[in-house]
């Protein structure tokens, strides 16, 4: 089962974002949910949720 993780604000950065999981080695997939606000869920596999934040968290805060 796939569990959002980050909603992005932009294209440019869920795809940032996207690139920087998967060098990590993790499973990502990109969904718009609003285009009119250009908003897209960032979702990982339910199993390596806890990874996949501390990842995360490196990554938004750089």
């Amino acid at each position: 089962m796939w569990t959002v993780i980050y909603i992005a604000p932009t294209a440019k950065i869920a795809d940032r974002i996207k690139l920087k999981l998967t060098e990590e080695g993790f499973l990502v997939q990109v969904r718009a949910i609003n285009l009119t606000n250009n908003q897209f869920e960032i979702l990982v596999p339910e199993g390596e949720l806890e990874e996949v934040q501390e990842v995360l968290n490196s990554i938004l805060h750089r």
